[in-house]
């Protein structure tokens, strides 16, 4: 008898042991994970009205469910001590059905429901609310593909890719929609995520149904935001990455002015009519690379290139593209050599691409058959475009 006593005992104390290691971990976790830092999707970290409204509503119902959560472990703790086994002790009356508790504990949830659900109602409505026509707002059409995103500025006549620029301190409208499946536009430090739909047809003189996103970014938060899909799409919805780059206005107008003046690479050079020699001296690598990418590959029937007879709209307008920082829907810096592993193998990058590469084919499109010193050469020219 005793042995087993011993054993049980024994038996007991490993189990509380391996119990308080557990607890120790889950400790040790949880501060961790409440340690503030540097995150590049941060939607503890709002820049604009729009998360500024999530934000404090947020921050609102959790300091309420905190106040709940003491209050029940206040009520837990004491009936625990109160009420625990003990040697000398009675067996406690027994009790059946108390109608007063059963009406506090519906009564008191639905109140708590109720008071939770008006703030939220009430900033549903006013994230939904577009700018006035006198407030200037810049409108930029979002459109989701299959794996990378597209921003047109229709008031600007700019049309860009991955990377959108926006000024700050200016109502920004973004009309959202999607040529392919459905997609999900996120960028946590700018406000909620919003479901990017392909149009469906409709009766002659309706409007096409998008999704809208309003908000401002607030002056003193200029930066880069990251976002990325949310809504599965397909095999590479991970890797469908997206930048805001949020800029003065004045920073912002020079981007669209510069978007607008031809590159000085994107065609052939000017020529001087008194020296009878090219104005501007260029690397010989980005002139071929300029006359492979425009006469001699396929690439012109998805991508469009300003001042250039390149014009396709399948592909990301590649206009300026040496100013970008990532390329690949935001997987890879933009250098010459990423640039040359993206050309010439896409697929390996990111599994999925719709872009053909010099040996795969993919979209539907065939391969390029581009050789390795015509893919640095377009890559040499691409990265010129600044």
């Amino acid at each position: 008898m005793k042995v087993k006593t011993s054993a049980r005992s024994v038996l007991k104390t490993a189990l509380c042991a391996r119990s308080a290691r557990y607890a120790l971990a889950l400790i040790a976790v949880a501060f961790l994970a409440a340690c503030q830092g540097e995150y590049p999707q941060n939607s503890l970290d709002p820049k604009t009205d729009f998360a500024e409204t999530i934000h404090s509503l947020y921050v609102s119902v959790f300091w309420w469910s905190m106040v709940i959560l003491a209050l029940v472990w206040a009520v837990l703790a004491y009936i625990v001590i109160r009420f625990r086994e003990r040697p000398d002790r009675p067996e406690p009356k027994q009790v059946h059905g108390h109608l007063g508790m059963e009406i506090a504990w519906t009564i008191g949830p639905a109140l708590i429901v109720v008071a939770i659900a008006i703030p939220t109602i009430q900033a549903v409505f006013r994230t939904q609310i577009p700018p006035g026509e006198d407030a200037n707002a810049l409108v930029v059409e979002v459109v989701g593909h299959q794996y990378w995103w597209e921003f047109r500025y229709p008031d600007l006549g700019v049309t860009t890719a991955n990377e959108m620029h926006l000024p700050v301190g200016r109502p920004i409208t973004l009309k959202m929609s999607s040529v392919d499946v459905i997609h999900s536009f996120w960028v946590p430090q700018l406000g909620g995520k919003r479901d990017v739909n392909p149009l469906r047809r409709v009766p002659d003189g309706e409007e096409p149904r998008y999704t809208w996103l309003y908000f401002t970014i607030n002056d003193d938060e200029e930066g880069t935001f990251l976002g990325q899909c949310a809504e599965f799409c397909g095999e590479a919805h991970s890797l469908m990455r997206t930048r805001v780059v949020a800029q003065s206005p004045a920073e912002f107008d020079a981007w669209v002015g510069n978007w607008l003046t031809p590159s000085v690479t994107a065609s052939a050079p000017t020529v001087d009519a008194a020296a009878a020699q090219p104005a501007v001296q260029e690397d010989p690598l980005v002139t071929e690379g300029r006359n492979i990418f425009l006469l001699q590959s396929t690439c012109v029937a998805c991508h469009s290139v300003r001042g250039t007879q390149a014009q396709g709209v399948i592909g990301p307008n590649l206009t300026r593209l040496g100013n970008r920082s990532t390329i690949g829907a935001g997987l890879l810096e933009n250098t010459p050599e990423n640039l040359f592993r993206w050309i010439s193998a896409p697929h390996d990058v990111k599994p999925g691409a719709r872009m053909p590469g010099a040996q795969v084919g993919g979209g539907g499109f065939p391969p390029t058959n581009l050789s390795d010193e015509q893919v640095r050469a377009i890559a040499a020219y691409l990265g010129s475009l600044r």
